[in-house]
């Protein structure tokens, strides 16, 4: 995790300006992988954690390093895209949980009326209701200890350039529909954050990269008045009516571990130094084979591509941890109790487990020590996936049956000229549309989700899948391969 205050920008002035005048501290601390933003708040020895991973120790040690004591862990709703650590930080530390209204955990928590005001230091926390996201979503408005509105704890409420999904709790209740919970976000917006003063700065829960948004800003803060005017979300002149509309169109179907994260966000999980010591077990090339014949387990290669198409065990599958990780974890593989077996460059096992964990699966069994180089030199079996450049690609492009597994929007904004669209994330449900006796060629944007495609492809006996090496990049930089952008085809393999 990284703590993120641009020092050539205005917010570091300002921070600094707030740090001085009001002894209050305030630290986003953003981890790229998953796209999410945690907060840490600081006011005369008093701190809250908003929304905080489930590896909670650096919070603890960031608070012990200040001299401060956490008093809060301020959650602004039941998260689905990771596992909270709210009940460890209340473990640790004794802070207390705290929810909006409606929210109904399985814990001890408090559960905050709208409008009710916390106090830390001098500072004073204002708990704003804002369902639409979840119906527990709230807004946590921060006031100086001057009474000033100073920051604005979004959540998934509001982002930079974006708002939350509205589709995430009718998984848990089909009564709560995205059209009907799309509506409370418009009030929400509209009746509750609309009215705030221009100058209040926003910290929202996600960036760019989220499956929690469809179109979030890079910009991980900005003013409040700035996202009147750049957001559609909070302009005045939109009815609810097209509001709606405009937030469902092209809403794409959530990662699949989303209901679980949520379940266990509700109710409780293991430890994290738990769950990583229990999953370090390096094993031989021997025992790795058996374990993974007898339990069931699927083997997730965490290398680098290009390592990872040269040689790998076969029906393993690829997972690059220097990508997304976590949330194309969730996306591949449905259930978060699969017993899973990892494959990883030396040294990275426990990185691997703990952002596994992070998104709720705990069932790791090990990891095969000495990683594919022990399994060559056991004299065991390995795989490969075969590879052609743009340049080869060109002379085939006309007769070869061609998968863009990009998502639906990079497609229809341009693609290779006779290709299909099969997103990765839809490999499950369109599987049979792929014949196994024709030959593929498979394409992304760099080859970090093409070669996630093949292999998943290979585990399932399709032998003649070719990776496009450098994806839709290498395709743009040859220039002479023909690209269109979207036309409607019917998906016929």
């Amino acid at each position: 995790m990284t703590t993120i205050i641009d020092p050539g920008s205005f917010l570091w002035q300002f921070y600094n300006r707030i740090k001085h005048t009001c002894t209050m501290l305030i630290e986003q601390i953003y981890t790229g992988c998953l796209a999410h933003a945690a907060y840490y708040l600081q006011s005369d020895g008093e701190a809250a954690i908003v929304d905080p991973l489930r590896d909670v120790q650096p919070y603890v040690e960031k608070a012990e390093k200040n001299g401060a004591t956490i008093k809060y862990v301020l959650e602004t709703h039941f998260h689905a895209d990771f596992v909270s650590g709210h009940q460890l930080l209340h473990e640790k530390t004794g802070a207390k949980i705290i929810y909006g209204p409606s929210a109904k955990p399985s814990f001890d928590a408090h559960v905050a009326a709208d409008d009710e005001e916390l106090k830390l230091g001098r500072a004073v926390i204002k708990v704003i209701s804002t369902p639409g996201h979840t119906m527990e979503s709230v807004c946590f408005l921060v006031k100086d200890e001057t009474g000033k509105e100073s920051f604005l704890f979004t959540g998934d409420t509001l982002f930079v350039g974006d708002v939350g999904r509205p589709d995430l709790a009718q998984k848990i209740d089909p009564t709560l529909t995205k059209e009907k919970l799309a509506s409370m976000l418009y009030d929400s917006l509209h009746e509750k954050i609309l009215p705030l003063s221009n100058d209040i700065i926003i910290y929202p829960g996600h960036g760019a990269g989220s499956a929690c948004g469809k179109h979030i800003s890079p910009n991980t803060s900005d003013t409040l008045g700035h996202q009147k005017i750049e957001n559609y979300g909070l302009n005045k002149e939109t009815n609810k009516e097209t509001f709606v509309k405009k937030l469902l169109d092209g809403l794409e179907e959530p990662p699949a571990y989303f209901p679980s994260n949520v379940i266990m966000n509700k109710g409780g999980s293991e430890s994290l130094e738990f769950v990583v010591e229990r999953g370090l077990k390096g094993w031989s090339p021997a025992n790795f084979e058996r374990i993974a014949n007898h339990s069931g387990a699927i083997i997730i290669d965490t290398r680098r591509p290009d390592n990872f198409r040269s040689g790998f065990i076969p029906n393993s599958i690829n997972i690059g941890i220097d990508g997304n990780f976590a949330p194309w974890l969730g996306t591949l593989i449905r259930n978060i109790q699969q017993p899973l077996l990892l494959v990883a460059e030396s040294g990275k096992e426990g990185e691997v487990i703990t952002r596994m964990a992070r998104v709720g699966f705990d069932q790791c069994l090990g990891y095969l020590s000495g990683g594919v180089s022990a399994w060559i030199n056991d004299g065991k079996q390995i795989d490969t996936i075969s590879t052609i450049s743009a340049t080869g690609l060109e002379s085939i492009a006309k007769s070869a049956s061609i998968i863009d597994v990009r998502k639906t929007e990079e497609y229809r904004s341009e693609h290779l000229a006779g290709a299909i669209n099969i997103p990765l994330e839809d490999v499950d449900k369109k599987m049979k549309l792929i014949k196994p006796a024709k030959q593929y060629y498979v394409y992304c944007m760099s080859g970090y989700r093409s070669i996630m495609f093949c292999s998943i492809l290979r585990s399932r006996g399709y032998t003649n899948v070719t990776d496009m090496q450098g994806g839709f990049n290498a395709i743009r930089a040859l220039k002479s391969l023909p690209r269109i952008n979207y036309v409607k085809k019917t998906l016929l393999l």
